[in-house]
């Protein structure tokens, strides 16, 4: 079975995914028309982005990750997303899971933060970031919370094949993750960036290495990765999610919307 493509940046604000988002999904991604046209620049544009924003080139500075695209002042990386705060419980399956994996891939390093992506990480100016986020708030505004449940191991790289992730796919709630993509692909076309992929393949990463190492990590390992997920004592409530909030991140500043 090949590695599923995710389209993970590489960019040092995309550590997992968007496991923050990450990002979540296979395929390619749609491109709106070229034909919408562009929002007009507003007149008089704030200062410069904080300092922070500002990030080094240098993947020996971030685990060997390296950009899918390249660093400019002005431009922050922007992912939205559905956190997943875990318990004590999904920390100790995530030893184990992460312990047996490195006997394959000993590079392998558990992800420190958690979450489902509903967008590919795109490049916001810094002076689109307000009307983005009000944008997303509307948009996002009459969504209640759901449940999911995120129980099938799956590995996934890339898009340029520089890193492999191994994640926990959700296997039901798919319908209310692709209404809320609907919704937040309907902001990215305002602002001309690319929309989410098509059939998405809904997932928290739990672990990533540098490099494709989806050979070593898939068959067996896989399977034995599933055997533990599904012997674990009760993985059925544990990986049973309820989504209470939206959040997007872009450079340094996190934006929130409650689910009702």
């Amino acid at each position: 079975m090949s590695a599923a493509l995710v389209g993970y940046s590489s960019s040092e604000e995309e550590q997992e995914e968007e496991g923050g988002a990450g990002r979540v999904a296979q395929g390619s991604p749609r491109c709106p028309s070229a034909s919408r046209p562009r929002l007009p620049v507003p007149d008089g544009l704030p200062g410069d982005p904080d300092p922070d924003e500002v990030a080094s080139e240098d993947s020996s500075q971030h685990g060997g990750r390296i950009r899918i695209f390249a660093h400019e002042r002005g431009n922050w990386a922007t992912h939205v997303y559905l956190p997943y705060t875990v318990e004590e419980e999904f920390l100790e399956l995530l030893e184990l899971l992460v312990s047996h994996a490195r006997t394959y891939v000993s590079s392998l390093a558990a992800a420190d933060e958690f979450h489902l992506s509903l967008s590919q990480c795109v490049v916001l100016r810094y002076h689109w970031i307000e009307p983005f986020v009000r944008s997303l708030r509307e948009r996002l505004a009459s969504f209640h919370r759901f449940f999911c449940v995120a129980d099938q191991v799956k590995v996934y790289t890339n898009q340029n094949k520089t890193r492999t992730f191994i994640g926990l796919e959700v296997s039901a709630g798919h319908f209310q993750l692709l209404e809320l993509v609907s919704e937040v692909d309907r902001v990215l076309e305002e602002f001309d960036l690319p929309t989410f992929y098509k059939d998405p393949s809904f997932h928290i990463s739990l672990a990533w290495c540098v490099g494709d190492m989806s050979g070593k990590l898939e068959g067996q390992c896989l399977r034995e990765l599933q055997d533990i997920v599904d012997g674990f004592e009760d993985s059925a409530l544990l990986l049973r999610i309820q989504w209470e909030q939206i959040r997007c991140k872009s450079g340094n500043k996190y934006f929130s919307f409650p689910l009702r």
